[in-house]
């Protein structure tokens, strides 16, 4: 069990630090210019690292591993000098727009104020405009080296093209998942308030899978076939010339393919974790847990369901708690587990133990106190019929007035119902005396056949209980608030009482109780003496 708990409570410390799957996106409660600082620089590094990587590549694969006739010396120093000055253009031109122009979107999250549907909409396209940014200035690079290569050695001018192109597109598939990857906190906040209930706009889980293989893995295959077709073309047959090319070309298609595929994949993994995680918790009784939506797909929708599931079960609860405080838990709890879900109307007989309690002189007191005084006195008054109700096993089933009618063995059966209702008694005498001594109280206790059920109207009904038992108690009380220790009752009860509590009573002869033409044997509390 010790495990168990500590493994929970781990699991809560990681979920609390890593509510978007990673720690480098922070809590979150992290404060708007944390965040602005955090996206702005993992922005700017995510998108020059990947850019550069992808240059770096393609400037080895075009200039050393792609068939074509050997590059001139002039060919080659073109190169050395075109592609690092275009490279540092371009990522410094890139990296700066982008950046910018994607923290001027999401100003409403860095300035913490809540966002309108543009703010939404613009938050959630922010990666796919990052892409295509991206996509024009490889575009350009297609551009630029394919006229440089026709103007140097036009030999050169498709496989250039190609290598460039290619690379252009996976850098650009990378550049995307990691761009939404560090918007997952905005992306939350964006979706904080709206449940995602209609289609996700524009490609969904299953599009975004098949896209991204034809992205990272079926274009550079493309790209390797045709490699190997101009390599036919221009009638380069050697074999060692053509292996090198096939391993180099399959090395960086399974590195790029991978690392897009785990990209990929972390996207759908971690707000599926999420979800796991959040589960986890609402089944050891966290109903507060919520998730944060960070997805626009069909993930953040589960993420989105789950939290209007959370919130049903919230509400139910409470409504719950709220029936079982008004008809006391053990019949809520008797309600919920009925066939269907539904309540029925009546009752079946059964023994029973009824207590009923009720102020001596409360009326006299009213009418010499303050509202709030007599209010203050009957919480108390309340309060310690209730604690000693509940600690017996019994149930508090109506409160009227300023008396207290409580059942023990129905609706839950109660192996010692007498001698639980007797308990009950002498403790709430005592603590009667000590905790509520401005009032006095009588109570009485009977057993005996009562019917328990739900009585009145399909729309409008409660549940209680009818039956001898229950007007003999009440009788009971009242005379209990002329006899000694103010507690009296049935001396059937004290019979069937178990173990040793019929030791602390004793009989106290016969009365005839109103309503009644033969005589009840009563008992009354050991100690209790007559004046």
């Amino acid at each position: 069990m010790g495990t168990s708990r500590g493994d929970s409570t781990a699991a809560e410390r990681s979920r609390r630090r890593t509510p978007f799957g990673s720690r480098l996106l922070g809590p979150a409660d992290q404060s708007p210019r944390a965040l602005r600082v955090r996206v702005q620089l993992m922005l700017t590094w995510l998108l020059i690292s990947t850019n550069v990587i992808g240059a770096v590549v393609v400037f080895v694969i075009s200039s050393f591993v792609v068939p074509a006739p050997a590059a001139s010396g002039g060919t080659v120093l073109s190169l050395a000098i075109a592609v690092p000055v275009y490279v540092v253009a371009a990522v410094v031109v890139g990296a700066w727009v982008g950046t910018a122009t994607t923290l001027r979107a999401l100003r409403w999250a860095t300035e913490d104020r809540a966002p309108t549907d543009d703010d939404r909409t613009r938050t959630l396209r922010a990666p796919q405009r990052l892409t295509a940014l991206q996509g024009l200035l490889w575009g350009g690079a297609v551009i630029v080296f394919t006229v440089l290569a026709l103007a140097i050695q036009p030999s050169r001018a498709v496989t250039t093209a190609l290598t460039v192109g290619i690379a252009g597109v996976v850098v650009s598939s990378v550049a995307y998942l990691l761009t939404q990857f560090t918007l997952r906190p905005i992306a939350a906040r964006a979706l904080a308030e709206v449940p995602l209930t209609s289609r996700p706009r524009g490609a969904g889980v299953g599009d975004r899978m098949v896209i991204f293989w034809g992205l990272g893995t079926a274009m550079p295959l493309v790209g390797l076939m045709i490699a190997a077709i101009v390599a036919l073309a221009g009638d380069q047959t050697s074999l060692t010339r053509l292996a090198v090319v096939v391993l180099v070309l399959c090395s960086v298609v399974l590195l790029f393919g991978l690392f897009i595929t785990v990209l990929n994949a972390r996207s759908v993994v971690a707000p599926v974790v999420s979800v796991r995680d959040a589960l986890l918790a609402v089944e050891r009784g966290d109903l507060d847990h919520t998730v944060p939506v960070y997805d626009g797909t069909e993930l953040g929708q589960l993420q989105s369901g789950f939290n209007q599931m959370v919130a049903g079960l919230r509400e139910r609860e409470h409504l719950r708690d709220l029936f079982g405080r008004h008809v006391g838990q053990d019949v809520a709890r008797a309600a919920a587990e009925m066939p269907g879900g539904g309540v029925e109307l009546g009752g079946q007989a059964r023994e029973a133990s009824v207590l009923f309690v009720d102020l001596v002189g409360s009326t006299a007191y009213a009418a010499e106190h303050s509202a709030e005084e007599v209010v203050a006195v009957l919480n108390r008054f309340f309060g310690v019929v209730v604690d000693e109700v509940d600690r017996h096993g019994g149930l508090v089933n109506k409160f009227i007035g300023d008396a207290v009618l409580a059942i023990f063995g129905a609706p839950v059966e109660h192996d010692d119902h007498a001698g639980a209702a007797l308990g009950a008694a002498r403790a709430m005498s005592r603590r009667l005396a000590e905790e509520v001594p401005e009032v006095g109280a009588g109570i009485g206790v009977s057993t005996g056949e009562v019917v328990a059920g739900n009585v009145g109207h399909a729309s409008r009904f409660e549940y209680t209980v009818i039956g001898d038992a229950v007007n003999s108690a009440a009788r009971l009380t009242d005379l209990a608030k002329d006899v000694p220790g103010r507690v009296l009752v049935a001396r059937a009860s004290v019979d069937r009482a178990q173990g040793e509590e019929s030791s602390y009573w004793r009989s106290d002869g016969e009365l005839t109780l109103r309503g009644r033409t033969t005589a009840t044997p009563v008992a009354i509390l050991v100690g209790s003496t007559h004046d």
